[in-house]
């Protein structure tokens, strides 16, 4: 069964789900970590510049709705998992390709085949396009779906893009007016900074993971 979910509730599910599967060992978040990565300016569109309030918000919203849980074992500091799929609180069940898509298109909108299946790659595993192109079809075809759609061609593109169907059109234009401006945070150079250096702390602990698979 779909849920339907605001632009921004759909954005912290997105990190929650990311940082899950690409890095376990800082899983679950603290809400200074979610924020962070809320606020990426990599693989995020569009970037967004959140404060700790905002996303506790719609923290607070989704552990209303049994989408998310608070946790403070062995710490002072809460920290929050999703329960969006594949949990035995919910109905969603989705394989490792379906919430490979549905994470990228969370945090990046729509997107071609050939995209999601390159951007994919640190959540789950595509032989070729066509193989994705099966899985989104498949995604739009079910029976407690459909879960994505696939939009017009563009003029001039070669490739349809898709999009998922969790959010609305005018929630996704919420989300794009939301977007960070630069000389907003040209004010704040401490903030940039943080935010750019937690940002590689993810990065050097995604690499970590990557090694320790390759050396394993």
């Amino acid at each position: 069964m779909r849920t339907d979910l605001t632009a921004l509730q759909a954005r912290v599910i997105g990190c929650l789900v990311e940082k899950e599967i690409t890095t376990p060992d800082q899983y679950p978040l603290s809400l200074n970590g979610l924020t962070t990565a809320c606020n990426q300016k990599s693989n995020r569109e569009p970037v967004l510049s959140l404060s700790e309030a905002e996303v506790q918000n719609v923290l607070d919203e989704l552990i209303a709705i049994h989408l998310v849980v608070e946790e403070q074992a062995g710490s002072r500091v809460s920290k929050f998992k999703h329960r969006f799929c594949n949990t035995q609180f919910g109905a969603l069940k989705l394989t490792e390709q379906e919430l490979g898509i549905l994470c990228v298109l969370f945090l990046r909108g729509p997107q071609t085949p050939g995209e999601l299946r390159t951007r994919t790659n640190r959540l789950c595993h595509f032989d070729d396009v066509k193989e994705t192109e099966s899985v989104l079809q498949s995604m739009a075809d079910r029976e407690d779906g459909p879960f994505v759609v696939q939009l017009e061609r563009e003029p001039g593109k070669r490739e349809s893009r898709w999009a998922h169907l969790f959010v609305s059109d005018d929630e996704s234009q919420e989300l794009q007016e939301q977007k960070a401006q630069p000389s907003a945070l040209g004010d704040d150079r401490v903030g940039v900074l943080e935010l750019e250096v937690a940002e590689l702390k993810v990065q050097v602990a995604d690499l970590k993971k990557q090694l320790d698979e390759l050396l394993s």
